[in-house]
């Protein structure tokens, strides 16, 4: 009983209702405009890329008081930069070789510009905008206000993203497959973007609000 009530208490949570309104815009861009299956892939992967970008806010926010640790990051916040920047960039690739249509395929992610003309004409600045601000109040609200920063390390952030990002990702790109073979995607599509909720909510509580949370954490 308690468990099932502390479990109740984490999914009232104001980062996780931002989680869930931020994942109101790809159902909405299925429903009413039309997105077929590679628009919606490449939300997810460049959600991943946000995800990236906070992280590396995170390594600069975390245990602010060792000074040790700001040599460290030195070292940590370049490497995470490249390597997880090269891991990303090859999921990229994957989704616009195995989901996009031309000219997209001919040069996948070759410059900034080509990948700012895509979210344009795949009518995705909203989307991202939306998961952009989902990740800002989350960074704000449990990183910052919540003093996450305080109990983290540069070591546990450099692993963060990874677990998440590559079981999503192997998950999101079979149910990708499995929608195009549908001739009606929309259904399919819908799946598996509550797939992707169930998995977000999942990662977030995990992350953020432990299964006793402490007294008068909100």
């Amino acid at each position: 009983m308690i468990k099932a009530r502390l479990h109740k208490e984490r999914l009232f949570k104001p980062s996780v209702a931002a989680l869930l309104i931020a994942n109101i815009a790809p159902v909405y861009g299925v429903l009413f405009l039309g997105w077929t299956v590679f628009p919606l892939m490449l939300l997810f992967w460049l959600e991943n890329v946000i995800i990236g970008v906070f992280n590396v806010f995170r390594l600069l926010a975390c245990s602010p008081g060792n000074i040790k640790l700001w040599f460290a990051k030195i070292f940590f916040i370049p490497f995470f930069c490249v390597h997880y920047g090269m891991f990303t960039a090859i999921h990229g690739i994957f989704v616009i070789v195995l989901f996009g249509h031309e000219p997209f395929k001919n040069s996948p992610l070759s410059d900034l510009n080509q990948i700012i003309y895509i979210i344009k004409s795949e009518d995705l600045i909203y989307a991202v905008l939306i998961l952009f601000l989902s990740h800002t109040f989350s960074f704000l609200w449990n990183f910052i206000g919540q003093k996450e920063y305080a109990k983290t390390t540069p070591e546990e952030l450099m692993l963060r993203p990874y677990g998440r990002i590559a079981v999503l990702h192997i998950t999101l790109i079979f149910g990708g497959f499995f929608a195009m073979a549908f001739r009606s995607a929309t259904p399919a599509l819908i799946l598996l973007i509550a797939i992707k909720v169930i998995f977000d909510i999942k990662s977030h509580l995990r992350e953020h609000f432990p299964e006793t949370p402490a007294k008068g954490r909100l």
